[in-house]
């Protein structure tokens, strides 16, 4: 068997040194995270229309459990499908390492519903009313989204207007839950 037949575990510790390693992901930079960003508040604004029932008890320090648990639970399951349709070859520690950088790159979609979170913990302690608790929300997020597009956008080099544009694009998100809410209650 020749080198170039040989396995990589067939090698011997100096051939091994020499051979390339897996590389961990990089920390999501730029435009990336905006991905988390617009899902983590699509996400909680999605939850704030369904946990808000109409004729039901106000309940929005359950609510914003639901909210954290559920965003961590799809921060996880996204993270964890990165790691595994870009699995590398390579050591138990390393998969490790790597599946540790692909759910710390989701901390982006955690924070995006932390606004709703906050929200909803203020309306419980003030005992707001669930339904202006709940437009307040779903417009705070709808402006959230633009304030994600056009910062994003100008973050990658656009100018002004188009910045302003790309912003307006993510908007029409929270528009369509504000409409779906109504629609369906």
């Amino acid at each position: 068997m020749t080198d170039e037949q040989a396995r990589p575990d067939e090698h011997g510790p100096q051939e091994r040194e020499r051979l390339p390693r897996p590389h961990l992901p990089p920390p999501r930079r730029g435009a990336d995270w905006m991905f988390g960003g617009v899902y983590g508040t699509v996400l909680a604004s999605g939850l704030l229309a369904a946990l808000d029932q109409a004729g039901g008890k106000s309940t929005p320090f359950y609510d914003a459990s639901w909210v954290l648990v559920t965003a961590g639970a799809a921060a996880l399951a996204h993270g964890y499908s990165h790691h595994m349709t870009s699995h590398q070859s390579g050591s138990a520690a390393h998969r490790w390492r790597v599946l540790s950088r692909a759910l710390w790159n989701e901390w982006p979609m955690l924070v995006a519903t932390l606004p709703t979170v906050l929200l909803l913990l203020a309306s419980g302690l003030a005992h707001w009313d669930s339904h202006a608790v709940t437009a307040v929300g779903l417009g705070l997020n709808t402006a959230l989204l633009f304030a994600w597009g056009s910062f994003v956008a100008l973050r990658v080099g656009y100018r002004l207007g188009s910045a302003l544009l790309t912003g307006l694009a993510d908007a029409p998100i929270g528009l369509a839950i504000i409409v779906a809410n109504a629609v369906i209650k």
